[in-house]
């Protein structure tokens, strides 16, 4: 594997705005009705979303999300998230290169999807310890992420969700809302699992 960086990512969205085809592909609509369900039946509170890419999913969470910071490394896919939630005037897109501190210093959910694997082993500790300190007690931290390696990984897919859990140091309660042979969705939820109902499988 030879790990993608920045750079890399703001060539594919300055060449074109939807690169891995998460607006129109099936598979892609699937995985973000999983995060969606993950999330439980809104309207939500505060929502951090960190690497947005192009806004895909943030349209999808900005649409009941009551404030939703979508952050996204590169300037070309901060722009395309902020045309993709322009509705939406809680919503905003921000500019923000892992790791790196939060727009805000809590929040009620975290959604993570298709980012751990492009990170190093250090930067994802880091991200892993600042969710741990900004999302709130009972928070929600969704997590979609592929299961098989691609070329340009920084880390191995394999686990690498449990291990970003494992790193954050607080317990969890874990539940997998979706699992296909390529990807998988994750709830986890912070701290005491009272009031906490598991969500059927998809």
């Amino acid at each position: 594997m030879r790990a993608i960086d920045l750079s890399g990512f703001s060539q594919k969205f300055a060449a074109d705005d939807d690169p891995w085809r998460t607006f129109s592909d099936r598979d892609e609509a699937v995985k973000r009705a999983a995060i969606l369900h993950a999330l439980g039946a809104g309207p939500w509170g505060r929502i951090l979303e960190l690497g947005s890419g192009n806004g895909s999913n943030s349209r999808a969470l900005a649409a009941r999300a009551l404030r939703l910071d979508a952050t996204e490394g590169t300037d070309e896919g901060t722009r395309l998230t902020a045309r993709a939630i322009a509705p939406w005037p809680r919503s905003r897109a921000v500019t923000l290169a892992l790791p790196a501190r939060f727009p805000k210093l809590r929040y009620d959910a975290v959604v993570i999807a298709e980012l751990l694997y492009y990170l190093s082993p250090d930067a994802m500790r880091q991200v892993a310890l600042g969710v741990a300190e900004t999302l709130r007690p009972g928070g929600r931290l969704v997590l979609a992420h592929h299961r098989i390696d691609y070329y340009d990984f920084a880390q191995h897919a394999a686990g690498i969700q449990q291990r970003f859990l494992h790193i954050t140091g607080v317990p969890w309660t874990i539940h997998t809302v979706r699992r296909r042979a390529k990807w998988q969705v994750l709830i986890a939820r912070r701290g005491a699992t009272q009031g906490f109902r598991s969500l059927p499988t998809l």
